[in-house]
């Protein structure tokens, strides 16, 4: 009995101990990618929208974007004309606004509105948010694949997403793929990812995001990358989410 007793016990030892380690393992290479998506001071560039229909019809778009930190971004819409100016402005503390010239002022955007798309792609005003994942989620290792690392991501705040799953290259520490699942638990999207070296930072040249229930798909393609150019805090300011 008291073999089996401590048996028991050491079982249940190695076992919490195996999920502390999962667990830690999981942030750490979490982490790690934060550092690859957010390692710059700041980063300004363009971006090329790609919006194709489920029959492969194109209509595209182009915009700018700035950012500063992991929590400051600012894109603004430069052409066509009848999107040119519709700005979407990221700040710290769950803060976003959304400026539409039509209007002439801008609108913040309430946390509960964030599962809505932004501007007719297939990204919602949550996935343009930037902040880091280690601050949203709660990662748990799934797996570990011959050239990924495979992590579940829990939303640490209201969402519309139960979880993503999340595929992180093992060697650099970028994501490859996000599988988006709704509270269901059904895949709703995914977002694979394209990075190439820039100067000193892994920067993401395309994203496709795919609404797996209406097979329409956005690329936002990136070109002029610059990092650590000295942006300033006024340039994430509600005057230059209009100008």
């Amino acid at each position: 009995m008291k073999k089996m007793t401590f048996s028991l016990l050491v079982s249940s030892v190695l076992l919490l101990a195996g999920t502390y380690v999962n667990a830690q393992d999981a942030s750490t290479i979490l982490k790690k990618m934060d550092n690859v998506m957010f390692s710059s001071k700041d980063m300004v560039g363009k971006q090329k929208v790609v919006l194709i229909s489920k029959n492969g019809n194109k209509e595209t778009r182009e915009s700018t974007i700035k950012q500063k930190g992991t929590e400051k971004r600012l894109m603004r819409f430069t052409s066509p004309a009848s999107q040119a100016g519709i700005s979407v402005l990221s700040l710290p503390n769950d803060v976003m606004y959304l400026y539409l010239p039509a209007f002439g002022k801008e609108r913040r955007i309430a946390s509960s509105a964030k599962n809505q798309k932004f501007a007719g792609t297939d990204f919602s005003y949550d996935d343009m948010e930037s902040k880091s994942y280690s601050n949203k989620y709660t990662p748990k290792l799934l797996k570990i694949e011959t050239n990924v690392f495979v992590i579940e991501l829990t939303p640490k705040a209201s969402s519309d997403y139960s979880k993503l799953i999340i595929y992180i290259n093992k060697v650099n520490f970028y994501p490859e793929l996000i599988e988006y699942y709704d509270k269901g638990g059904k895949k709703v999207k995914e977002a694979k990812y394209i990075f190439k070296k820039v100067g000193n930072y892994w920067s993401a040249t395309e994203i496709q995001m795919t609404d797996l229930k209406t097979n329409h798909k956005t690329k936002m393609q990136m070109s002029e990358v610059k990092y650590d150019t000295g942006l300033t805090d006024d340039e994430f300011s509600l005057r230059k989410l209009k100008d």
